[in-house]
């Protein structure tokens, strides 16, 4: 069988690395992407092949929806002479529609409602997998056919982090114990997202507020936020430039502190103590994660609070519900992929 994956944001290769390497043992599978945040060099951090196919449109609708047709084609040019069974994306409105163009089948992943995207991917769609919060009046709304839609349990991170988090516990207590100074991850707001309506740089007082107190490692969102947390007021602060796998995170971080949403969602599952500073209407996913007490969300942080919460925050062990929850979905995704 010959499978094609859709990665076109830095989420989706934790998201699918795991499977992608289990059915290469048994089928061929390729992989297109496109330049947006840390996507292409999170694919060479794990050695995948992969085709850049296209650019990103920037954050406007507009932009987005002169571009979308154009990626589209594209797409379809790559793909048509390797004749592909099956293709399966999280969050790509391309690929459903590619895959329509192609006559294959398709499996649509998302988990968020807000994104207009949905749209066309539902109506092209063979199968829609989103989880299982996600009622069907709001998928109705974006033109979800309700025989289409699979109800995953959990949320997506837990898909991936369950195979993770033996590796994970253990490595992070080995790095503690060489780290006296405590460490604060930052992840900055998505500039790109269509979805996304909030303020921009808006974490710039609390870096400043904090980096004299604690080791603050920034990770930004592509090369021109990066240059942004490089400015000479942010001296001390480590901004890292290339991909950092989940691990190298989880494994010595006291603190995360995000103004996105899988990044943030990833450590609140993992038990790291985090803080979400997102500026816009919450999706479901995260008002799920706030109702169990995953994280906490303050989107108006100041360095001082901050400070405080970390003083009193604890690590946790995994939230090991929603990683049982996560290996259950993951069957489940493998599943409609073999048994299409």
């Amino acid at each position: 069988m010959k499978i094609w994956f859709e990665l076109t944001n830095s989420p989706h290769i934790n998201m699918f690395a795991t499977m992608i390497r289990e059915l290469e043992r048994e089928h061929e599978v390729i992989i297109t992407s496109r330049p947006l945040a840390n996507t292409i060099s999170l694919l060479e951090l794990h050695g995948f092949k992969h085709e850049v196919v296209g650019i990103h449109y920037g954050g406007s609708l507009s932009a987005k929806l002169l571009g979308f047709p154009i990626r589209v084609l594209q797409l379809k040019k790559f793909l048509e002479e390797r004749e592909i069974d099956i293709s399966i994306s999280q969050s790509s409105f391309h690929s459903p529609a590619v895959s329509r163009l192609l006559r294959v089948r398709s499996i649509y992943m998302n988990d968020n409602e807000h994104a207009v995207g949905n749209v066309p991917a539902f109506i092209c769609a063979h199968t829609i997998m989103v989880p299982e919060f996600l009622g069907m009046e709001k998928l109705r709304r974006q033109l979800a056919n309700p025989k289409k839609v699979i109800h995953y349990p959990g949320v997506k991170e837990g898909i991936y982090l369950w195979e993770l988090d033996e590796r994970l516990s253990s490595g992070r207590a080995t790095m503690k114990a060489k780290n006296s100074r405590r460490i604060v991850y930052i992840r900055p707001e998505p500039w790109t997202a269509q979805y996304y309506k909030g303020s921009r740089n808006f974490l710039d007082d609390l870096v400043l507020g904090m980096k004299d107190h604690v080791d603050i490692v920034l990770l930004p969102r592509g090369e021109k936020q990066g240059v942004h947390y490089l400015d000479s007021r942010f001296s001390g602060v480590r901004v890292v430039t290339t991909a950092l796998d989940i691990a190298d995170i989880a494994q010595d971080c006291d603190l995360f502190i995000g103004a996105g949403g899988t990044m943030t969602r990833e450590m609140a599952v993992l038990g790291i103590p985090t803080i979400s500073v997102y500026q816009d209407e919450l999706l479901d996913v995260d008002r799920y994660l706030l109702a169990v007490g995953a994280f906490e969300h303050k989107p108006e942080l100041t360095s001082i609070e901050a400070l405080r919460y970390l003083d009193m925050a604890q690590q946790r062990p995994p939230n090991s519900a929603l990683l049982e929850k996560g290996r259950v979905a993951y069957q489940m995704v493998r599943d409609e992929i073999l048994n299409s």
